[in-house]
């Protein structure tokens, strides 16, 4: 990859500053050169740190979409902000990497697939659990038929005190929701991409707000934890058209001995099964009549399944993103894909509210 590609950063927050803006510096042919948050410190904080010597500092985000040396856009603001941003940085010319979840509603994710459509011009949705090791190893097992038909799943992403406090996590206007639409998001995406089925036929979910002190332990603290209106914690039932059965469990607090980090799921199929439990790889199976469980050792060298092998999953992400842009190609996550994941954590939320089953056409 040596064209040089030139990026601008909307929204200079945590996940920027965390996961987008160190991943993209590595990558040795991209510059970024414009940078905006409606807290002007911010964006000149990471101008500073991040940009070229010359980058551009701005405030209102279609001043950034206005420059025709920007190529590539990340969103990277509350949930409320993705569609809206990313559909005018699409109708600007710029292909765009937006932040999880695809958006605050199902709606506004399909307004963001139909601008990708209208302009051609590439979208992508920051999952960057499918670049695992674990992840990319299970997706070619799985392709090559060991677990036979996947009929039966589970997906994780359950913390026992773990609710994130700072910025807009806990407003529902900007976020719309808790740990289903925060970090269980991850969980069924990847579960998804592993079984590659994206074709929901019912949603029968139930969130929960129970404990009396959520606050009490909290891993970042109290600040709002025990008054917010979010979930506290949720479960759902995911039927797919062709029968296949999910259960989704997540929560950002639980009265649960373990808990199991996002990104996590269990597959059975017909011929045997697999689980993406913490990161740890584990293949199961009976063979000689004896049920076998085999821990793979992601650690030891092999195959490279993946660009940018060795790398951590958002680093990998960014360097497969910023490829599919130079060889114009299809970005791993696809907006079609992502548009589903919010389609389905959308229903577990009506489900939840009105006490009745979401199915879909």
């Amino acid at each position: 990859m040596d064209r040089i590609v030139k990026v601008g950063i909307i929204g200079c927050g945590g996940i920027a500053n965390g996961k987008h803006m160190p991943s993209l510096k590595a990558i040795p042919n991209v510059r970024m050169v414009a940078f905006c948050d409606i807290i002007i410190e911010k964006a000149e904080k990471a101008a500073k740190e991040y940009g070229t010597p010359d980058a551009k500092v701005y405030k209102d985000y279609k001043e950034l979409l206005a420059d025709p040396e920007i190529e590539v856009v990340h969103v990277l603001t509350p949930n409320r902000e993705h569609a809206d941003i990313t559909i005018d940085a699409l109708h600007a010319g710029k292909h765009v990497m937006c932040e999880k979840p695809m958006a605050k509603s199902a709606a506004d994710a399909r307004r963001m697939v139909a601008a990708a459509k209208e302009t051609g011009k590439k979208l992508t949705i920051g999952y960057q659990h499918r670049q695992k090791a674990a992840s990319q190893y299970a997706k070619q097992y799985i392709e090559e038929g060991r677990l036979g038909e996947i009929y039966y799943a589970n997906c994780y992403a359950i913390r026992r005190r773990g609710t994130p406090n700072w910025g807009v996590f806990l407003n529902e206007e900007e976020q719309g929701g808790g740990p289903i639409i925060d970090i269980a998001t991850h969980s069924l995406d990847l579960t998804l991409y592993l079984m590659n089925n994206y074709e929901p036929k019912m949603v029968l979910g139930r969130t929960h707000k129970k404990l009396e002190h959520p606050e009490a332990g909290n891993i970042w603290g109290d600040n709002g934890v025990s008054t917010t209106p979010l979930e506290e914690s949720a479960a759902a039932m995911i039927v797919m058209k062709n029968g296949a059965t999910i259960m989704l469990e997540t929560s950002w607090a639980l009265n649960t001995e373990q808990p199991i980090a996002e990104g996590s799921c269990r597959l059975c199929g017909s011929r045997e099964g697999l689980s993406i439990l913490n990161d740890k790889l584990t293949i199961n199976k009976v063979d000689l009549n004896r049920a076998v469980d085999s821990k793979v050792d992601l650690g030891a060298g092999g195959v490279a399944f993946y660009s940018g092998a060795g790398n951590s999953p958002q680093q990998t992400e960014a360097y497969n993103w910023i490829r599919a842009i130079v060889e114009d190609k299809d970005p791993v996550v696809l907006p079609e894909q992502a548009c589903v994941v919010s389609e389905i954590l959308e229903a577990i939320y009506v489900s939840s509210k009105t006490g009745k089953a979401v199915t879909f056409d």
